[in-house]
């Protein structure tokens, strides 16, 4: 086909496709050469082909193959759209209007393989196109309170929802299933995985990792050991710091159900981590203390842990280290007032030493928190079970009826704060004493040469608290220039 002028008409190709679960864009790929057919058939001149895959046009997110067309469009690349159907160019209004004005403007004509011509020129083409629009997003809307019942049904029967295969389950069932190859498209057989099962060795170390953290361990070095082991993501992926992170918050390893973040039930998948231990975990991982920075990561025992006991300094604050500004630019423990001041090294060896002295007299067991009750840890389990099945008879009576939508909030408020209560007694039951690895040990010295810093500032968090008065100047009695006297240990327990 040819402009009055004797030149051919030049069209573009818009192909998209909401999901695509294979990842070899097998859907795009079927709307262009249906699209490239009807412009050939038509005698148009295609110049280019804008793909959108994986997009969905109801859910707002960008589309830049489609925004990229549109400013071709403004600049006069082409007067003729191709797309497979009208839904797949829209499914909001708003961008149907914008695309309406421009057609307008531009005297640009739409053709679609599934519906035909649409001239937003004319008023009856735009009428045409906004019924169609309207009709897209009634469906999108349809489908969209369809997926979210049948993900609710899933999660309150404790099924899996699908989506990628999460680290720790997925043991295969010995079938196979023919699937599209993401990269050439071909097809190839996979194994059949059962998502309930977990994998032995990745439960392991989710297991452990979760009971490492509790003990003080650090993210960073637990991503490490993974890299160390050539462990990886379940999309081949090299695991981050942040990525382990999530998979040990996930409530599936406690064998929690959550829809729409909250939990609805029980999952029927293997548990890998007791709910007390998970749940002890996450109060470490979520401590709004123990997020840093790489920048302010701490690399002294004491930093913003040891106090100015200066009397009558007003710092605002913990000491911090810096440098000490002499020529060997030492890092020192200073004061926010810079009141006091005292070489990091030999304060972190001194403050070392005595409470390593002081977990090695025989009255050191005498120092550890005492162990849960089970009576008392199986009497809180089951306070949750309790508390639980009545949030679900109260969802149940407003399913019904029987009572009314402030006295649910009222009701679930009231138990939700119990069971929160409950939840905390049972992550503290299951939380490690960061100085039971050092008690009864025949050398804590070693104990804690193999300690992370960040478990060795448990163990002083948890024992001691360290103040520094300002020292005497001049030679110490034992010779050196460092005044131990002026070092206060208040011991927060006591045999």
């Amino acid at each position: 086909m040819k402009t009055p002028d004797g030149q051919q008409i030049r069209a573009v190709i818009y192909v998209r496709i909401s999901q695509d679960r294979t990842g070899a864009g097998l859907g795009v790929e079927r709307q262009r050469e249906d699209c490239e057919a009807l412009a050939e058939r038509m005698g148009f001149e295609v110049v280019r082909v804008y793909p959108d895959n994986d997009i969905s046009a109801f859910s707002g997110k960008k589309r830049p193959g489609y925004r990229r067309m549109l400013d071709d469009l403004d600049a006069g690349t082409a007067t003729v759209v191709i797309c497979w159907h009208t839904d797949r160019l829209h499914r909001s209004p708003t961008e149907l209007e914008e695309y309406i004005s421009l057609c307008e403007r531009r005297g640009i004509t739409t053709h679609t393989v599934q519906a035909g011509e649409l001239d937003l020129a004319t008023p009856s083409g735009r009428m045409v196109a906004r019924m169609l629009g309207a009709v897209a997003r009634q469906e999108s809307e349809h489908k969209g309170e369809r997926v979210a019942r049948a993900r609710l049904q899933k999660a309150q029967a404790g099924e899996w929802a699908g989506g990628i295969r999460p680290f720790g389950w997925g043991l295969p069932t010995g079938g196979t299933r023919v699937v599209a190859d993401k990269k050439t498209g071909d097809e190839i057989e996979v194994p059949v995985l059962d998502y309930d099962k977990a994998v032995p060795g990745e439960a392991a170390l989710v297991l452990e990792s979760t009971e490492d953290i509790i003990a003080g361990k650090s993210l960073r070095g637990w991503v490490q050991l993974l890299a160390d082991k050539g462990v990886v993501s379940t999309m081949g992926n090299p695991i981050g710091t942040i990525e382990w992170r999530d998979i040990l918050l996930r409530p599936r390893n406690a064998g929690i159900v959550i829809y729409r973040g909250q939990p609805v039930g029980r999952g029927k998948w293997d548990v890998i981590v007791p709910e007390p231990t998970w749940r002890a975990a996450v109060a470490v991982l979520e401590d709004p203390a123990r997020r840093t920075t790489p920048g302010n990561r701490p690399r002294w025992l004491g930093s913003l842990l040891f106090e100015c006991g200066k009397e009558g300094c007003l710092c605002p604050g913990p000491m911090k280290v810096s440098g000490t500004g002499n020529k060997d630019h030492r890092p020192a423990y200073r004061c926010q007032l810079g009141q006091v001041t005292r070489r990091a090294d030999v304060l972190d060896d001194y403050v070392r030493d005595v409470i390593l002295e002081r977990l090695s007299r025989p009255d050191a067991a005498g120092l550890l928190l005492p162990l849960a009750d089970e009576s008392a840890v199986a009497e809180l389990q089951a306070q949750q079970v309790e508390l639980r099945g009545r949030l679900t008879t109260l969802a149940s009576a407003f399913g019904s009826g029987l009572v009314d939508a402030s006295q649910l909030a009222e009701g679930s408020s009231v138990i939700n704060a119990q069971l929160s209560t409950v939840l905390a007694q049972l992550a503290a039951a299951a939380s490690k004493d960061p100085l039971v690895d050092l008690v009864g040990t025949a050398d804590p010295w070693a104990v804690w040469k193999g300690m992370e810093l960040e478990q060795r500032r448990n163990v002083l968090r948890a024992l001691v608290t360290v103040r520094i008065r300002p020292g005497r100047r001049g030679r110490m009695p034992d010779g050196s220039y460092q005044d131990m006297e002026s070092i206060e240990f208040e011991w927060k327990r006591t045999p």
